[in-house]
């Protein structure tokens, strides 16, 4: 049986490396064929002067998974040498590996090139309560450096509404909230743009569109041409294989309506399972292990099942297992 440790300290075994500072990673090697996790967990040690946003700026990653990883840490005063989780090790989305792909439930983006074995990720926006992003398969339909902001008539009416008129046109520059650089999208209404506000990457914050820091939206710029298909998905329990062991990597489900009941967190993670149609009758899930990972929902893959062995035959009880 895997031994029963705390998750972290089970992910940080695994894949970890103590860092002396900041390390952006946002292009990763491809795993080989059969596998699906890419880039290390890191740690660090924080300056004093340090908050989860700005670590999180200078390492593309997002202020909620900061937090998730870094439980019982203070994320706007973590204290001079306090070691901090980077969750820079992802079990990558289902489905296929091509063009961009963004999972709701991470606040992540990822890219795959076409005809490179690489895959670059980077953290996002979301849509918050009430103006949720879309679940969609669509593509970029254009590319704009430098825009302006055409506000639409909802987003001046709540402005309006608090105080805060909007003029019909926000031209480019420091005050416009699409950063330097936008994709439209297939989904009327919809886009991926930059930010003039580095607080909120990783975080459900916008109308909707999917906001991504200045650099890195400048980065998928220079790579992405018009045409690249985007694969909007919302999961948030991933399984993956790595080195013939299979993982488990956990996120906080997204609900406008509150959070999901204990049965629901069960049923996606038996749902998410069933579409590994590969692991589904080879491996023997150790539930004690999956329900320690539902439980932390702290997005680092952990290992929950021993390979190369049948599965149970029975299992267990929806709503007492997790």
């Amino acid at each position: 049986m895997l031994p029963r440790l705390p998750a972290v300290a089970r992910s940080l075994s695994l894949a970890a490396v103590l860092v002396a500072g900041p390390v952006a990673a946002l292009e990763l090697p491809l795993p080989p064929p059969g596998e699906d996790i890419v880039g290390q967990v890191q740690v660090i040690k924080a300056k004093y002067e340090d908050t989860f946003a700005d670590l999180g700026v200078a390492n593309d990653l997002g202020y909620l998974e900061m937090v998730a990883a870094n439980p019982g840490v203070d994320p706007w005063l973590p204290g001079a040498g306090t070691e901090i989780i980077l969750p820079t090790r992802y079990i990558l989305p289902p489905g296929p590996r091509e063009g961009i792909v963004i999972n709701l439930a991470e606040y992540r983006m990822y890219y795959f090139p076409k005809g490179q074995n690489v895959v670059h990720t980077f953290p996002l926006g979301i849509g918050r309560e009430g103006w949720g992003s879309p679940i969609a398969n669509t593509s970029i339909t254009a590319k704009t450096s430098n825009p302006a902001w055409y506000p639409p008539k909802s987003i001046r009416e709540e402005h309006a509404a608090d105080g805060d008129p909007l003029p019909t046109v926000v031209p480019p520059g420091p005050d416009n909230p699409l950063g330097p650089f936008k994709f439209t999208l297939g989904v009327p209404g919809y886009l991926i743009h930059g930010s003039n506000k580095k607080f909120g990457i990783g975080m459900r914050v916008s109308h909707g569109c999917f906001r991504m820091l200045n650099h890195n939206v400048l980065a998928l710029a220079s790579m992405a041409p018009v045409g690249t298909s985007v694969r909007i998905i919302n999961e948030p329990y991933k399984f993956g294989v790595s080195g013939g062991k299979v993982y488990l990597e956990a996120h906080a489900p997204l609900d406008d309506h509150g959070d999901p009941s204990v049965v629901d967190k069960h049923t996606a993670v038996i749902n998410a399972l069933l579409k590994r149609e590969e692991l589904v009758n080879s491996i023997r899930l150790n539930w004690d292990v999956v329900r320690e990972v539902v439980a932390a929902e702290d997005g680092l893959p952990v290992e929950i099942a021993e390979p190369n062995s049948a599965m149970a035959a029975s299992s267990p009880d929806f709503t007492t297992e997790l």
